[in-house]
């Protein structure tokens, strides 16, 4: 029993390195599958309520993919507003950013003895030195590979909610083997991920909306911008709101004049990101959320290598899952404790 035990967990440390390389080269499928299963297990209630009212599954369907439909559609606008936003700004902003840019970076130059064509400005000087050419295609490989995703995730998403691919069918089968138990882990998932998507997308939209307002207080430039940015940003655990923070920040420096003005400025996003993301986020997620900052920060740096982005938007509620299921084991309970 001993050696077969050992057998079993040489075999787990020789095939997990293999699985992970799998999730890496296949991230163009898994992606998609693990955002759609988690887009599922959000609608699956609505889907179930439908039945109860019997209606076919065809229309509730639909519903649900006009729900997905006029969601994008939002968000294309706000895209767009965000978009006219930058084009529409008054000229003398670009001119000031230059002004300071210039009192920063001279600066350095003189320290470092780099020399720079006299009248030429700091921004024309500096990018000239990067391949726009390359960085266009680069841009627009990025805009491919997320459109097709998207539209793979929608799909995959479809067909859980059709039950073509069954969630906890596949739970009973390959994990769990326990009928009884695969549909308690089951509802448990399934709530904690309605949770987690609810709660997230409420406090970002929360943070976003609290951006906005403070670069209209204070007179920054795009504040539809920097809001969108805090609301996407908002969705990678902890590093998005540090980022998104930052580069507003840096952003008010070269724009602002006043250095207390600035100050204030700056203290009041980072109030929006404590008060959204310290104190009410953990008090809506509740304790099936409170997973330890070093599990978290593990997690993030993992599946940010294995999927980059999408891996880190993903890390927290792949952790919740995970969690979830060792609690079901006597083996794994320990590490789930661990994790919390």
């Amino acid at each position: 029993m001993k050696e077969k035990r050992t057998t079993n967990t040489l075999l787990l440390i020789i095939a997990l390195p293999i699985i992970f390389y799998i999730l890496k080269l296949l991230s163009f499928i898994f992606i998609p599958l693990v955002f759609s299963m988690f887009i599922a297990l959000f609608f699956m209630p609505l889907m179930r309520k439908f039945n109860k009212m019997k209606i076919p599954k065809a229309i509730s369907l639909i519903i649900v993919i006009l729900i997905i439909a006029v969601f994008f559609k939002l968000t294309g606008e706000l895209i767009k507003l965000t978009s006219r936003e930058i084009i529409s700004s008054d000229i003398n902003l670009f001119e000031n950013i230059e002004l300071k840019l210039k009192a920063l970076i001279v600066p350095i130059e003189d320290i470092l003895g780099i020399e720079r064509i006299d009248g030429k400005s700091i921004t024309s000087h500096y990018l000239q030195k990067i391949n726009l050419t390359k960085n266009f295609k680069i841009t627009f490989d990025i805009i491919g590979n997320t459109i097709s995703m998207t539209l793979m995730t929608v799909f995959f998403a479809i067909l859980f909610l059709a039950e073509s691919l069954n969630f906890q069918q596949i739970l009973n089968h390959t994990i769990i083997r326990q009928k009884f138990s695969s549909i308690k882990v089951f509802m448990r998932i399934e709530k904690d991920i309605r949770t987690f998507i609810k709660v997230k997308f409420f406090i970002s939209f929360l943070t976003g909306l609290g951006f906005t307002l403070a670069c209209y207080f204070f007179g920054v430039s795009f504040p539809i911008f920097w809001g969108l940015l805090a609301f996407v940003f908002n969705f990678v655990q902890m590093i998005g709101s540090i980022v998104a923070v930052i580069l507003l920040s840096v952003f008010a420096f070269v724009e602002l004049d006043t250095t207390g003005f600035l100050l204030f400025f700056i203290l009041t996003i980072v109030l929006v990101q404590v008060v959204m993301g310290s104190i009410l986020e953990p008090i809506f997620m509740g304790k099936s959320f409170s997973i330890n900052i070093i599990t978290i920060l593990v997690m993030l740096m993992f599946w940010g290598f294995i999927w980059g982005i999408p891996g880190m938007i993903l890390a927290v509620p792949i952790t919740v899952f995970i969690k979830i299921i060792m609690e079901h084991f006597p083996q794994t309970k320990i590490i789930s404790k661990l994790m919390s």
